[in-house]
């Protein structure tokens, strides 16, 4: 289902030295064929059969689906491919993490879709998951949004960390948004992540994404956080009401803001 002359060797070297956690891009990554075909069974945003989650709130506006059973034919191969032993196999290899497996659950994965105005503030994602205990280790998105102008915004962000606050420190990169473009990218070294400003796409355009996740035994001395860690954006810094959504949000209370 992907394409058979990515060249895994040179993909995990640009892994192991990305900045500011290890992470590769993989453009055209799914057979042109495949790529056109979920393209086309991506969901509209108004499609209430399909949704099962909508967030929409200060920090978090996105819609998404991790259920099976709503999955078109090729959107379900595709998932199952990425639980495949074959592509788990390639993922072990590029990132060096040999004892991880997806979680078929796709507890947050799945399809992501965001509309004009849609946001995802930068954060952590959820580290043990809350019901299989196991430690999320990697994230593979791949974007499935065709004609998309980087003026719209929405390119993942890519935040480096402070020791002293425990929260993002700097922007560093930002992944745009290309048709069939993949990212693999390592949930476990304070890896802030999001699009923190809002979509200006237009209103019949979605940012189209899939989303899938890999586990692994948890790593001695990681942090028990089910929940992901959302932190404010510059201009919501010193909001009481924002800081408390987060704290909710995120089921912590031991945040500290600058």
């Amino acid at each position: 289902m992907i394409r058979k002359d990515i060249d895994w060797r040179t993909a995990s070297t640009e892994y192991v030295t990305a900045k500011p956690f290890q992470h590769v891009i993989i453009d055209d990554f799914w057979l042109p064929e495949i790529a056109e075909e979920l393209f086309n069974e991506f969901p509209e945003y108004d499609d209430h059969k399909v949704w099962n989650a909508h967030y929409n709130n200060a920090i978090e506006n996105k819609k998404a689906c991790n259920h099976w059973d709503k999955f078109p034919r090729t959107t379900y191969k595709a998932f199952n491919f990425l639980n495949s032993a074959e592509f788990t196999q390639l993922v072990k290899q590029t990132t060096f993490h040999y004892d991880i497996e997806m979680d078929v659950g796709l507890h947050g994965g799945g399809w992501h879709a965001h509309m004009n105005g849609g946001n995802l503030n930068m954060h952590l994602d959820y580290n043990i998951h809350p019901k299989l205990g196991l430690q999320r280790r990697l994230n593979i998105i791949v974007y499935l949004s065709k004609n998309w102008d980087t003026a719209y915004g929405g390119g993942l962000e890519l935040w480096s960390h402070n020791e002293e606050t425990n929260q993002p420190l700097a922007h560093v990169k930002t992944v745009d948004i290309k048709f069939n473009r993949a990212v693999l990218f390592n949930t476990t070294q304070n890896s802030w992540h999001g699009l923190p400003l809002p979509l200006s796409c237009p209103d019949d355009m979605i940012r189209q994404s899939m989303a899938a996740y890999y586990l692994g035994p948890a790593e001695k001395n990681t942090p028990d956080r089910p929940r992901a860690r959302f932190a404010p954006r510059q201009d919501q810094i010193g909001n009481s009401e924002i800081e408390e959504l987060i704290k909710q949000r995120s089921s912590i209370t031991n945040i500290k803001y600058t």
